[in-house]
């Protein structure tokens, strides 16, 4: 009845949005499966646009402080209410999907601007579309799977987690990774994986120039050309366990088109068989 009224006060083209507890996280209270009850009603009335949900209590001050966290503590502590989220026309929108820290799936249907999923941690986020600068800057665990082309710095100072860029990436894909492991389907551009400490980069394309310049630890697999080599980057022959990691790496990015060479290309080419570079 109090939905209905304030519809019908402010008519049909307001955007209404209704901000609430669903899970009071406490013994004396209600739990996730009756706010998510309560979340269904409130659709299926028809009579609200958005819903703001959060979790906690406020009546004490650590209650507070985990329903409103203060620097040092965990970003969105009630995402796992989330479950699955779908962002419907981001229209490039900066920013989308930052700073998650909790098992969720985010899917992005669109094309997102500047350091989409950046500092992620723990979720699984696909964008169907394209991505701005930026893309998983600074993740620490989980997943960015980015179905179109990604723009410069495609994971950029990533400690951990997976980036997944199923087109081409441009400029600077990796710079100064530090332990993410980044599968581009297509090309890389010029000074990609730049100060890389640690991680893998898999190039499935080519390689723009300068790869690898002032690399530390870091592994880089080219399947295409390399324009050219920066300082410290050196090719070397590959070994029965880079083949391994390599196709673990592959499988994990849903690439299915891997095959096993028994005895590597020195039995291929032992065998009298063909090479083309």
């Amino acid at each position: 009845e109090v939905l209905g009224a304030v519809r019908e006060r402010v008519g049909p083209d307001f955007i209404l949005g209704i901000r609430y507890v669903a899970d009071e996280d406490t013994p004396a209270g209600y739990g996730q499966a009756e706010g998510i009850e309560i979340s269904r009603r409130l659709k299926d009335s028809g009579l609200i646009d958005f819903l703001n949900v959060t979790k906690g209590h406020i009546e004490t001050d650590a209650g507070l402080t985990d329903n409103i966290p203060i620097m040092g503590m965990a970003s969105a502590p009630f995402l796992d209410l989330a479950g699955e989220v779908i962002i419907e026309n981001p229209a490039g929108a900066h920013n989308v999907a930052v700073g998650l820290n909790a098992p969720a799936t985010v899917t992005v249907d669109g094309h997102v601007g500047y350091y989409a999923a950046g500092m992620n941690q723990q979720a699984d986020v696909v964008i169907n579309g394209n991505a701005g600068t930026g893309v998983a800057e600074n993740m620490m665990s989980g997943s960015v799977w980015v179905k179109g082309d990604a723009s410069q710095s495609a994971g950029a100072t990533a400690h951990g987690g997976l980036l997944v860029v199923e087109g081409n990436a441009a400029a600077r894909c990796g710079i100064s990774m530090k332990g993410v492991d980044i599968v581009v389907g297509g090309n890389v551009g010029h000074m990609s994986a730049f100060m890389a400490q640690a991680g893998r980069l898999v190039i499935r394309g080519d390689a723009g120039e300068v790869l690898g310049d002032s690399i530390y630890e870091a592994r880089i697999y080219v399947r295409g050309e390399v324009a050219s080599l920066g300082a410290d980057c050196i090719a070397k022959p590959m070994r029965e366990e880079h083949h391994q990691e390599l196709g673990q790496l592959l499988k994990a990015a849903g690439f299915d088109d891997i095959y096993t060479l028994e005895g590597g290309i020195a039995a291929w080419t032992a065998a009298g068989l063909p090479l083309i570079k």
